[in-house]
Order: structure tokens, then C-alpha cells, then sequence
């Protein structure tokens, strides 16, 4: 009998998430905004964290032969009772099969989005665009090659879950993930530029405005990432946020 493709296949399905640590490149921006807004776009039980810092990165990881997977990240400074991190409020990526890997396994707020990085010798621009609109966009100039730090810790926030069947709430209490993020930086040089918002009725990151920009660098990195379930949380705290990973048909009226 001919090979049937759609057949059980023994190294799916075993619950194990391989480490992968692919090269990538980056720009990294970290600003305040309004300490209200922040705490505007927290889901219950997550709290603003000790200083209202955004966080956007947009990059590209090699996937050899050639080809890369564009990356983004966008996040809150954000506290779990005593632990500290980042809520992400989305992340964008090129491919279908890195938003659906993401979504069910961490349950991250990925979306499939045109991610671009250029370097044209000391200028880099970086730039998100969905639904034709580039709502995010780093650019600048590279002024200063800096000190290699040791690798970074993070942990970002996520809420997992699915929506019922029957358009009433969720399948089960969404579970408040901890995802811890190791960095391996190899280079990290400074830049001087700037961060672009712009208005998008399906990403409207121009929400968080840029008050003080803290930092800006170009950074290559490989990465590898854990996550757990630490908590279920009430189903009605995470309903009035759902609309922050789906795009809605509204929006766009």
C-alpha cells in the first residue's frame, strides 16, 4: 500500500518541544509610555509592572539555504504577584506554521504579518506591516559597537486558550502561561533613530505612545525558550481582551 500521509506518525504528538537556537537579527526598542495605558491593556490577575516600559522587537532568524522567518515581539512591562515580565500584547510572524506552533503549544498572540529588517552599512530599518498598513516601523543609524553582555533572561505572560464551539466564552478557564527566554546575544551595537507608530484598525500599537525612548540596538542573538502553566484564571477576566489576538471584521468598517 502506498504511503499515506495523513497516518499516525510516531514522532508527532509525544508533548516534547525541541530547543532550537537559530541565528537572528534584531532591533530592539524599549520606551515609556502612559502608566494608564498599560494598565489598560492587562488582563486580570496581571498588574502594571514597576516602570510603564514598551518593548518592540522586529527581526529575521535564518532558516538556511538562504531563507529567514521574519519575528517581532511586543510587550508591556507587566507583574504576576511578585513576578516580574512582560505581557505581550502580540507576535508578529511570517509563516503560517510559526503562528499555529505558537498558539496552541504557548499559547502566544502571534500573527501572521510582512516583517522586513534592512542594513544598508550603518543604516537599518525594520518594519511590521498587516492588512497593507506597516503600523510599526524602527529606523535609525549605527553609532556604536557595544560591549557582548552575558545571556538575557525574560519571561513573558501569556493566556492560552480556545473559544466554545457554541460562541459562549471559552472550552475551559484559559491558562496564565510563564514562557522564560534565553537570549544568546553575539553582537549588540547601538543605534540612533527612531520608533514609528501608525494607525491600524486590526494592530493599533499607536495606542502606546512613545513618551522617552530608553533604547535602540541592533542585535544578533540565538534563543531558546520553556513555557509552563502556572495558573487558570476566571474566564470572564480574559473575554473583555480576546479582540487583542483576532482581528476583527468590524475593524476594518
Amino acid at each position: 500500500m502506498a504511503k499515506v500521509r495523513y497516518g499516525a506518525r510516531t514522532e508527532e504528538g509525544s508533548g516534547r518541544s525541541p530547543v532550537i537556537k537559530t541565528l537572528a537579527r534584531s532591533l530592539w526598542a524599549d520606551w515609556e509610555t502612559d502608566p494608564e495605558i498599560i494598565a489598560a491593556v492587562l488582563p486580570r490577575p496581571l498588574e502594571p509592572g514597576k516602570d510603564p516600559i514598551v518593548h518592540l522587537n522586529i527581526g529575521a532568524a535564518e532558516l538556511g539555504g538562504g531563507n529567514e522567518l521574519g519575528i517581532g515581539n511586543f510587550t508591556v512591562r507587566a507583574r504576576h504577584g511578585d513576578v516580574q515580565g512582560e505581557y505581550c500584547l502580540m507576535l508578529p510572524m511570517g509563516t503560517e506554521s510559526s503562528v499555529v506552533g505558537g498558539r496552541e503549544r504557548w499559547g502566544e498572540p502571534k500573527k501572521i504579518t510582512d516583517v522586513i529588517i534592512e542594513r544598508n552599512g550603518d543604516d537599518v530599518r525594520a518594519t511590521l506591516t498587516r492588512h497593507d498598513i506597516a503600523f510599526a516601523e524602527i529606523r535609525g543609524r549605527v553609532v556604536e559597537k557595544l560591549e557582548t553582555p552575558p545571556p538575557k533572561e525574560t519571561l513573558d505572560f501569556y493566556f492560552k486558550f480556545l473559544l466554545s464551539p457554541d460562541g459562549k466564552g471559552f472550552d475551559n478557564d484559559p491558562a496564565l502561561v510563564y514562557c522564560r527566554r534565553t537570549y544568546d546575544i553575539e553582537s549588540v551595537e547601538r543605534v540612533e533613530g527612531e520608533v514609528i507608530l501608525r494607525e491600524s484598525p486590526f494592530d493599533p500599537v499607536v495606542d502606546l505612545p512613545v513618551r522617552k525612548l530608553l533604547s535602540l540596538t541592533y542585535v544578533q542573538h540565538r534563543s531558546a525558550q520553556r513555557g509552563e502553566i502556572v495558573d487558570r484564571v476566571p474566564g470572564e477576566w480574559i473575554a473583555p481582551f480576546v479582540h487583542q489576538r483576532y482581528d476583527s471584521i468590524a475593524s476594518s468598517s
